[in-house]
């Protein structure tokens, strides 16, 4: 008898560092539109592993690896909380999209730690994970993945966009879905906001009492990022030394900062969402009141929201069917978004 009804655990680390997002979600093979998000929740880091992540970009090769497999060791622990807590019984694999470290695809270089052996010994569950690496073998950018599941799952708007570390955008033109990165968001945001011993701007409070430093919102405007075609993807490294250090030579005061950058943000929305009507916002980014209500006043959009879940979960729950397309070897990376040499199934089974 062919199963129609799938449960898994969908698991995933931003690169703005908020925590684990973890999702166990139900799927109808027949309509993968039929999901339902049965248990949600976000797994703080620990003080010591958010500072461990935020600068792993600058480890050697050997102390990455165990880091790698000390973080997977970590996801386990906190998905088998997750599994006692919501004493979930029915799971047929765990899918993992691991915490970024590096990402330059031009270099042919991505790396996604979390080692899925570990979280496969140690929950005792099947893991799929790394999903990324295959894409950039096959020439591609391996970013952004979550438009498969604006396809398969949300194809009733025409435009979904991620505020996340970064905000990217997903649409269909000419019957190809396209999707690209669109400009930092939270990963900025949350650096500047940590100065002053914020976790985040909690609804943009700091940054509305901010002024704009029309200088820098002009130099930031001007990367040469912005002008190019899709596909293509940001990484922490490119926020490093095009984002940060413009930054910190143009403007000391961090509320004029976040300001500045909550600009920034909205304008470079506006540019690609412009007057369109049917847009599905999600991300933690959706939270920040005083950035949405300049993404509404630049692109000239009503902005309606989804439920909670959505909002906050919609990644953990896409990767959860992107191991469950893994799995059926069905394809779960489009070549008209990353730019890869063809469609392809991605990730590794554990």
């Amino acid at each position: 008898m062919i199963k129609n009804e799938v449960f898994v655990i969908g698991v995933m680390s931003g690169t703005s560092l908020d925590g684990v997002d973890l999702v166990y979600v139900k799927f109808d093979k027949n309509d993968y539109k039929n999901f339902v998000i049965l248990n949600s929740e976000t797994v703080s880091y620990p003080k010591e592993w958010k500072q461990r992540l935020q600068f792993a970009i600058d480890l050697s090769d050997k102390e990455i690896q165990e880091l790698d497999n000390n973080y997977g060791k970590l996801l386990g622990g906190i998905i088998n909380g997750f599994i006692q807590k919501f004493k979930l019984i029915n799971i047929d694999f765990v899918a993992s999209h691991g915490h970024t470290v590096l990402h330059q695809p031009e270099k042919g270089i991505t790396l996604q730690i979390g080692n899925g052996k570990e979280i496969a010994e140690i929950t005792k569950q099947k893991v799929v994970c790394d999903f990324r690496t295959q894409d950039v073998k096959l020439g591609g950018q391996g970013a952004p993945l979550v438009p498969i599941g604006d396809e398969l799952l949300f194809s009733n708007y025409d435009y979904c966009i991620n505020l996340g570390g970064f905000s990217n955008i997903s649409f269909k033109k000419d019957g190809q879905r396209i999707a690209y990165d669109i400009c930092p968001v939270n990963i900025v945001l949350n650096f500047y906001a940590n100065k002053l011993g914020f976790e985040y701007d909690a609804s943009g409070e700091i940054a509305k009492s901010g002024k704009i430093n029309h200088q820098l919102l002009a130099k930031l405007n001007a990367l040469e990022f912005y002008q190019k075609n899709p596909p293509k993807s940001l990484g922490l490294e490119w926020v490093q030394q095009n984002v940060f250090s413009m930054i910190d030579q143009l403007e000391a005061n961090v509320p004029d900062v976040l300001r500045t950058v909550v600009e920034h943000v909205a304008i470079q929305i506006s540019v690609v969402i412009k007057d369109n009507t049917s847009l599905l916002f999600t991300g933690g980014g959706v939270f920040n009141t005083f950035l949405m209500e300049q993404v509404a006043c630049y692109s000239n959009v009503k902005i309606g929201l989804p439920d909670f879940k959505l909002i906050h979960f919609k990644e953990a729950l896409i990767f959860a069917l992107l191991g469950l397309l893994k799995i059926d070897n069905q394809v779960n990376c489009l070549a008209s978004v990353t730019g890869a040499q063809k469609d392809h199934s991605s990730g590794v089974i554990f």
